[in-house]
């Protein structure tokens, strides 16, 4: 079963997290970041290797990790 959750805009992106059960009962995370618009959308998806022991600890992670990963791209360049 996946598990969708709500979406998050930040700036020009859209973070979407999403859980997945696994046969042992765990949870595997992953998370799509979206930005642009028609035709000119890109879409990455990140898939992370750890189980979570929940639904709420495996969106936390994607959901960490996305934001992270935003930052790093709209932070000024070191100089």
């Amino acid at each position: 079963m996946n598990i969708d959750h709500t979406k998050i805009t930040v700036g020009k992106y859209l973070v979407s997290p999403l859980a997945k059960q696994q046969s042992d009962g765990g949870y595997a995370a992953s998370v799509s970041i979206r930005s642009g618009r028609g035709s000119a959308t890109h879409d990455r998806v990140l898939r992370f290797n750890g189980i979570f022991d929940s639904t709420a600890a495996a969106v936390h992670y994607a959901t960490e990790h996305a934001l992270r990963w935003i930052h790093e791209r709209s932070s000024p360049a070191c100089a």
